[in-house]
């Protein structure tokens, strides 16, 4: 399965980008570009991740990174949280 990518509005204004399938190091680009898109509209953000079935190490830096400047990332597996919490521990966070 490829990655795919929707983008939910809640009444209140919140932005969810809800993934689901593999994210592989092609996507993260695509996941990059549509994170600064709506860092630039101001919007408060949040990554649904419970239907990511694979990932890439590329991918998780860029989580580590968003999240730690305040995107919340929800319903994450926990290997994923997992690998999230060792990348901000190892301080390897790339912008």
């Amino acid at each position: 399965m490829t990655c795919k990518f929707e983008r939910v509005v809640t009444p209140n204004g919140f932005v969810v980008l809800h993934i689901s399938g593999r994210i592989d190091s092609a996507d993260v680009e695509i996941l990059r570009e549509l994170i600064e898109k709506e860092e630039r509209a101001k919007s408060i953000l949040a990554i649904d991740l419970t239907e990511v079935t694979l990932i890439g190490r590329d991918a998780i830096r860029l989580l580590s990174t968003v999240e730690t400047k305040g995107t919340k990332l929800r319903n994450c597996p926990a290997y994923i949280r997992n690998w999230v919490s060792r990348d901000k521990c190892s301080g390897t966070e790339t912008d």
